[in-house]
């Protein structure tokens, strides 16, 4: 899991049919990795652009939308309020 902000959102009007009402953002990630670029993830909790979130990555994500037959690598699974302790 890693913590990202939401930098834009994503439009795909043709889509596997398991993401169909799905909405897709921008993430970037906050704290520095070996790959420090932005990549979509699927929003599970009604997070917008600007906030710090949670982000599921791999099966964890699929599980953590509830959507294990689904192409889904990326899931924002929670909004953060603070993160002074980070």
């Amino acid at each position: 899991m890693l913590v990202g902000k939401v930098v834009g959102n994503i439009v795909a009007t043709r889509k596997n049919e398991k993401l169909i009402g799905n909405k897709f953002l921008v993430v970037e990630p906050v704290y520095d990795t070996a790959n420090n670029e932005k990549f979509v993830a699927i929003d599970n909790v009604g997070a917008g652009i600007g906030e710090t979130v949670l982000v599921a990555l791999g099966s964890a994500a699929r599980i953590g939308c509830d959507a294990c037959d689904a192409p889904v690598d990326a899931a924002i699974v929670g909004i953060v309020d603070d993160a002074s302790g980070l």
